[in-house]
């Protein structure tokens, strides 16, 4: 009786390892889908400033306003832009501060997810630098200014003005925390 049960828990920890080691495979799997998904969809949508500038000008004519915007979902954080609006013409370098700061006592990791509209924004809006490519992790009561440089092309439909952009912050798991900024 005791060799069956001890056959069985044998058994058991193989097929654990073999699931284990098979989900570990997957989740790096998922990094290349991942990647095209935001680059299909406009989220992670980093230029090299020589690609934009063979491709954009700067429309002198026109002027959109630009309003941003900043919200957490579930930390203890404050977050906000040191300037919510902006007035610019299409094609123009934008270089805006976005200031964050763990009220906290922990260590904790979080993950920026932009938003724009109009809807359809994200195809006119090329970001150079933004703290949404990467995690961000904020010790106890540390306060951080993270920049966000991005340019508006100036094939944006005429008949748009006013444009927001918004970043939320969510938390990530804690073993997360263990991947440094």
């Amino acid at each position: 009786m005791v060799e069956a049960n001890s056959k069985s828990n044998v058994l058991m920890m193989k097929k654990l390892l073999i699931f284990t080691l098979i989900m570990f495979v997957f989740g790096y799997a998922l990094v290349p889908f991942y990647e095209k998904f935001c680059e299909v969809t406009g989220i992670n949508n980093l230029l090299q400033p020589d690609v934009l500038t063979k491709d954009n000008w700067v429309d002198e004519e026109r002027w959109i306003a630009i309003e941003f915007d900043a919200n957490v979902r579930g930390l203890p954080w404050q977050f906000k832009p040191l300037q919510t609006s902006a007035r610019i013409h299409p094609g123009e370098s934008v270089n805006v501060m976005y200031e964050i700061t763990n009220n906290s006592d922990r260590e904790v990791t979080g993950q920026a997810i932009p938003s724009y509209s109009p809807r359809f924004l994200d195809k006119h809006l090329k970001k150079f630098e933004c703290f949404c490519f990467t995690k961000q992790v904020l010790k106890p009561n540390e306060t951080l200014q993270m920049p966000v440089q991005f340019v508006i092309d100036s094939g944006l439909p005429a008949d748009i003005n006013t444009v927001t952009i918004s970043y939320t912050f969510f938390e990530l798991p804690a073993s997360a925390s263990a991947i440094k900024k």
